[in-house]
C-alpha cells in the first residue's frame, strides 16, 4: 500500500507543527504545501525546526497548483477560525475529490451556526465521495468530546460545567488578534461592542455538540460573555508582546439552555504567559447526574501541540469515513498513532 498523501494549506504556527509531526510518522508523506505571497516558491524546510537531510525538497505553491484532482488523500487546512471564511477553501478541496481536516474552530460543529453552509458542504462531499472534519484541542476535544465521553458512564445528566484555564502562547497572529492580545482595555471593550473581537471561537459549537450528543434540545442560542484579562507585568510569547496595563487575554463564559433552564456552562479564561502572574493552567469537567463525575487535568493539555496532534491523528478516521460532513461525535475516538499510519486505513 502506498503511503498516505497529505497536503498542508497554511504554514503558520499550526501548519508548521503539523508538518513537523507528520515528518516523524510512518506510512505518510507530505506531498504539497499551499502558501501565498512571498512564501510561494520557497522551501517548506525554511519554516520548520526540522532539517531537510536527505528528504526531497518541497516548495510552497499556490492552492490551485498544489491541489489538483486526487493529488492527496487529505488536505489539512490551517488558515481560518470561521466556517464562512473556510468554506471556499474546503469546497475547492472536496471538488478535487480530496478529504479535508480543518482546524477552524467553527468547523468542529458547523451546523451550530452555519446550517446552510454545512448542508452545502455535505452535498459537495457526498457528490465527490470524500469527507470533511473540523477538529482541534478546543473545540474538538477538551470542552466537548471529552465531556460527551464522560457522560457515557452516567445513567442521567442534570448539569454540565466545562472549564479550561489555558495559555495562548503557542498560537499564531490570527488567534492573538481574535483575542485582543496587546491592545488597551478601552480598545478591547470597543471591539466587544462592535463585534470585531472574536475571543474564544467555539462555545456555540461545543455546547451544541454536547446537547445533540446526549439528546438535549437547546431552547435558545448559546449565550456568552467576554471580559479582558489585564496584565500587571510585561509578557512576551512567540507571536505577541504585552506591556503592563494592556490586555494579555480574554475571560469568556458560555451558557446553553434547555427548556429555559441553564444546563451547560463553559468557563474559559485564556492568556499568554499566565505563569508570569501565578495563574496555573488546567482542564476541569463537572457533571451533575447519576453518578456525579468530576475530572481535573493539571496543568492544561497544551493547546498548540494538542490542536496539531488532533488534526494529524484524525487523518485515518476521515479517510475511512463515509462521505459527507463529519464531527468528532461521528468518528472513532482520537488516539495517538505510534505505528504505521497505513495500518489504520480500512482496505
Amino acid at each position: 500500500m502506498e503511503n498516505i498523501k497529505v497536503i498542508i494549506w497554511g504554514l503558520g504556527a499550526m501548519g508548521k507543527g503539523m508538518a513537523e509531526m507528520l515528518l516523524k510518522k510512518k506510512g505518510v508523506d507530505i506531498v504539497g504545501v499551499v502558501g501565498r505571497g512571498k512564501k510561494i516558491g520557497t522551501s517548506m524546510y525554511d519554516y520548520l525546526s526540522v532539517e531537510r537531510e536527505d528528504r526531497k525538497d518541497l516548495l510552497l505553491g499556490a492552492y490551485d497548483e498544489v491541489i489538483t484532482e486526487k493529488a492527496a488523500d487529505v488536505v489539512l487546512i490551517c488558515t481560518d477560525s470561521f466556517t464562512k471564511n473556510a468554506f471556499e477553501k474546503i469546497k475547492f478541496c472536496l471538488e478535487k475529490k480530496i478529504n479535508v481536516i480543518s482546524s477552524a474552530e467553527e468547523m468542529s460543529y458547523p451546523m451550530a451556526q452555519e446550517p446552510e453552509l454545512t448542508k452545502e458542504m455535505d452535498k459537495i462531499a457526498k457528490e465527490n465521495g470524500v469527507s470533511v472534519l473540523g477538529t482541534g484541542i478546543n473545540p474538538g476535544l477538551i470542552m466537548d468530546l471529552l465531556v460527551v465521553t464522560l457522560t457515557g458512564a452516567c445513567e442521567s445528566v442534570d448539569h454540565v460545567v466545562a472549564r479550561r484555564v489555558n495559555s495562548l502562547s503557542p498560537f499564531g497572529p490570527a488567534v492573538m488578534e481574535e483575542q485582543g492580545i496587546g491592545i488597551t482595555v478601552e480598545a478591547f471593550k470597543k471591539g466587544v461592542e462592535e463585534g470585531t473581537l472574536a475571543g474564544h471561537v467555539g462555545f456555540a459549537e461545543s455546547v451544541s455538540m454536547i446537547a445533540d450528543a446526549i439528546g438535549w434540545k437547546l431552547s435558545d442560542k448559546v449565550k456568552q460573555s467576554m471580559e479582558p484579562i489585564v496584565s500587571n507585568v510585561y509578557r512576551k510569547s512567540p507571536y505577541a508582546q504585552v506591556q503592563p496595563g494592556e490586555v494579555a487575554g480574554c475571560a469568556m463564559k458560555g451558557f446553553g439552555y434547555v427548556d429555559g433552564e441553564l444546563k451547560i456552562e463553559m468557563d474559559h479564561p485564556q492568556q499568554i504567559e499566565p505563569e508570569t502572574e501565578g495563574t496555573h493552567t488546567g482542564d476541569y469537567i463537572e457533571i451533575k447526574g447519576v453518578p456525579n463525575i468530576n475530572m481535573a487535568i493539571n496543568p492544561e493539555v497544551p493547546g498548540g501541540i494538542g490542536t496539531i496532534a488532533m488534526c494529524v491523528n484524525m487523518i485515518p478516521h476521515i479517510i475511512n469515513a463515509r462521505p459527507g460532513v463529519k464531527t468528532m461525535i461521528d468518528l472513532p475516538v482520537p488516539r495517538a498513532i505510534m505505528g504505521d499510519m497505513r495500518d489504520m486505513i480500512e482496505r
